[in-house]
């Protein structure tokens, strides 16, 4: 099959580093828009997303756009597209999407719809009437916004945050492809001296040690798309292979994790063997109240608990006032906090040198990263 149109849907803030890694494993035309980015890639490419992103949510294949300011013109656009090219006779093909500022703002009219206009499509070109829909999945997923549809087939299945290491977690944990970013955005290195602080579960120093050494991060996942009729089966050997050439086994990365809470240590550290970098990470019970640098230089990353979350604002504001001492500036050492709270800054005592706005599910975050300038 040639190159399709394919969609990479993120976290608002990610766009820039999922179309950064875009571009490095080859895709062509990258296209970052907001919450996704668009790009050009053959069934390889489709295969090395899903494996290799660390900062998107999911793979769709972009089947098409057009005006949807009425159902007959969403019911027409979705009959063009051609759906036998994806779904054979067998294969289940529910429907899923949202409705954004748009005339058709009923989403399970337009899921109706949608359905139905696929059936059409196939019953002319399978010449059936019924459709068992009993083998492989091929999500549909639609997008209508200010009265323009995309239509999409997921690829992925569970999102590509889903990595596969973390069964269990602590009661607030940061989304596997934030904490992915964060550490890009720290501009983590190779032979990091690396530490959170405040662990939980062990997200961040996981996606740390991945990153450091060049994992794929869905190394170990299965995906949707690898039950499909669309390339020989050899592309995902292939690719997973490639995958596993590129990592950095011998890379001198090093991370160190604490927690207050004696069962979160002990969920990182099941956590970090399950990931396949427990001969990375050391953990231990601490207080943030404890931390201490070692060495030269260092990176710091961390999500500590806050109010909405789960301590009362003045617990939370007074770990941030601990941090903002014990995290003194120092060269060669960089420190990096998300948090939601607006008074973030005056409890640490000092203005970050740089921030970005993010989001840790639905809550609207800032990420303060602080480095010493020569």
């Amino acid at each position: 099959m040639s190159d399709f149109k394919l969609v990479c849907p993120c976290l608002f803030g990610l766009e820039g580093p999922l179309a950064d890694e875009l571009r490095k494993m080859g895709a062509a035309d990258v296209k970052p828009q907001n919450g996704r980015v668009i790009f050009d890639g053959s069934a390889e490419m489709l295969a090395r997303a899903n494996l290799c992103s660390r900062y998107g949510e999911r793979v769709q294949v972009l089947l098409g756009n057009f005006p949807a300011r009425s159902f007959d013109e969403l019911f027409d656009g979705v009959k063009a597209l051609p759906w036998e090219r994806w779904i054979g006779r067998k294969d289940a093909f529910p429907v899923k999407g949202s409705c954004l500022s748009s005339k058709l703002a009923s989403v399970p009219d337009c899921q109706s719809i949608v359905k139905k206009a696929v059936v059409e499509r196939l019953k002319s070109h399978y010449h059936l009437s019924w459709f068992e829909e009993s083998t492989s999945l091929h999500q549909i997923h639609f997008l209508i916004m200010k009265d323009n549809a995309s239509i999409m087939i997921d690829t992925t299945g569970p999102g590509l945050h889903k990595r596969g290491y973390r069964a269990n977690s602590t009661e607030a944990p940061i989304r596997e492809t934030l904490a992915a970013a964060m550490a890009y955005f720290l501009h983590l290195r190779h032979d990091s001296n690396f530490i959170d602080p405040l662990c939980g579960s062990g997200t961040i120093l996981i996606e740390a040690a991945f990153l450091a050494l060049n994992i794929a991060p869905g190394i170990k996942r299965n995906f949707t798309a690898e039950k499909w009729n669309i390339s020989e089966s050899s592309v995902w050997e292939h690719e997973r292979e490639r995958a596993q050439s590129l990592e950095m086994r011998d890379a001198a990365f090093s991370a160190k994790g604490f927690d207050i809470d004696s069962a979160a240590v002990e969920l990182t550290r099941a956590n970090a063997a399950k990931a396949g970098v427990s001969d990375r990470i050391n953990v231990g019970q601490r207080s943030i109240a404890d931390f201490s640098e070692d060495g030269d230089y260092g990176c710091v990353i961390c999500n500590p608990p806050y109010g909405e979350r789960m301590l009362n604002m003045r617990s939370a504001e007074e770990i941030y006032s601990t941090m903002g001492r014990v995290f003194a500036p120092r060269h060669g050492w960089s420190y990096g906090v998300i948090s939601p709270d607006e008074t973030f800054e005056k409890c640490f005592g000092r203005r970050s040198t740089r921030r970005r706005k993010l989001y840790n599910g639905m809550i609207r975050c800032q990420y303060y990263m602080y480095f010493k300038e020569k």
